[in-house]
């Protein structure tokens, strides 16, 4: 394998070669067991991540990733180690870091250009209306939703609804963008087109994306390094690959060079041992 996509063997002091922008330090979390004992999750995990890098954390189920970006969200709190995003300690939700969830989450009362100014109007609170409109309809655009601006949640399909989702996110400027398995739930004629507009959208604003995934294939196609984590309990980063195909990406081209394959059974071999 070439030197570009060699495996980090001493992983849980990982750091990115570029200026930590996300940096986690020392993260341990555990949960108390009724017995009196703890139930470690996350046992030292160390990562930084560049303002415009793309990267993908991937694992088996158990394994804590979404512990992990939960923690970086500000959703849950480690039990001792940071988290600090542009030189500051995260320890609650923020607007700087918005999250795509899996499930969509999306209020089924509300039509599509409403859940993405309810979060516009939460956030960009000293902007005028005639702003928050144009930051909608500009975000809707981003996503092909244009059209469907004035739909409810329960008229759209799966993938809409996820485009919905990253429209909200994108909309409030964030610093860095959180997405847990944003596709999971996707049927597989769907996943690639989403998966390529999401890639478009951050190739014309670039900003710090953190995915998590089950998806092999997924994480080396839309990401500039893939994060592999241990099995659970008591995870941590077993090592890193750094991607070397240039983008914008060509995922027909990248399946038929021997590199592909090479960074895949990697990934998979790690996965399985």
């Amino acid at each position: 394998m070439s030197q570009s996509t060699s495996f980090t063997a001493n992983a849980n002091r990982e750091s990115n070669a570029g200026t930590g922008f996300l940096e986690i330090e020392d993260v341990f979390k555990s949960y108390p067991k009724p017995d009196g004992s703890r139930f470690v999750v996350l046992d030292g995990v160390n990562l930084t991540v560049g303002e415009e890098e793309f990267i993908s954390v991937i694992g088996h189920s158990g394994c804590g990733k979404t512990t992990l970006i939960k923690i970086v969200a500000g959703l849950e709190k480690p039990t001792s180690g940071s988290v600090r995003l542009d030189g500051k300690e995260i320890r609650k939700p923020g607007a700087d870091r918005m999250m795509v969830f899996q499930n969509y989450s999306l209020l089924p009362w509300l039509t599509v250009r409403e859940n993405v100014r309810l979060a516009v109007d939460e956030v960009l609170k000293k902007a005028t209306r005639v702003e928050k409109n144009d930051i909608v309809n500009e975000h809707l655009a981003m996503v092909k939703l244009t059209e469907a601006a004035d739909k409810y949640p329960d008229e759209l399909s799966g993938g809409m609804k996820q485009r919905v989702g990253v429209a909200r996110a994108l909309a409030t400027r964030p610093k860095m963008l959180l997405l847990d398995e944003p596709f999971g739930a996707l049927d597989a004629l769907t996943k690639p087109r989403l998966q390529q507009q999401v890639l478009d959208i951050w190739e014309s604003h670039r900003q710090a994306v953190m995915m998590i995934t089950h998806d092999v294939d997924e994480a080396i196609f839309m990401s500039d390094r893939v994060v592999m984590m241990t099995n659970g309990p008591a995870a941590t980063i077993g090592g890193t690959l750094n991607i070397p195909f240039s983008r914008p990406r060509d995922r027909h081209a990248m399946r038929e060079s021997q590199e592909y394959y090479d960074l895949r059974n990697h990934i998979l071999n790690f996965l399985d041992s």
